[in-house]
């Protein structure tokens, strides 16, 4: 398991509050923010065959705008494990300026399981 995890992206018009009607600005959207969280929570992981894992907290603030064409650095660092649940502490950033920070929680589960339960 990586410690830290750092993805870099560019905010896209797909990822603004007006086009993922999570808002009516043109401004980096919550939703895509945390999903960016997820994501580099989810490169920190090294699982074997058939495993995955899933989301099942996430506690985070987003303190500052960020406008289309933005350069966004996320970073998920890994906390504690206990078992199957990994817990991390994300954080997002535009220049040296914390837009987002908080608390994620990820469970490692068994893929073909877990969707034996979801379809049952």
């Amino acid at each position: 398991m990586k410690q830290t995890v750092t993805l870099h992206t560019i905010v896209e018009k797909a990822h603004l509050a007006s086009t993922m009607k999570s808002g009516s600005l043109d401004v980096l959207a919550t939703p895509q923010m945390i999903a960016w969280m997820e994501q580099a929570a989810c490169m920190c992981l090294e699982l074997e065959e058939g495993q995955t894992s899933v989301g099942i907290a996430m506690n985070v603030t987003h303190d500052a705008p960020s406008p289309l064409g933005a350069e966004i650095t996320i970073q998920a660092t890994v906390t504690e494990q206990k078992g199957r649940i990994i817990h991390y502490e994300v954080k997002a950033y535009q220049g040296d300026t914390c837009i987002g920070k908080g608390e994620h929680t990820r469970c490692i589960v068994n893929s073909e399981k877990f969707l034996a339960k979801v379809y049952k």
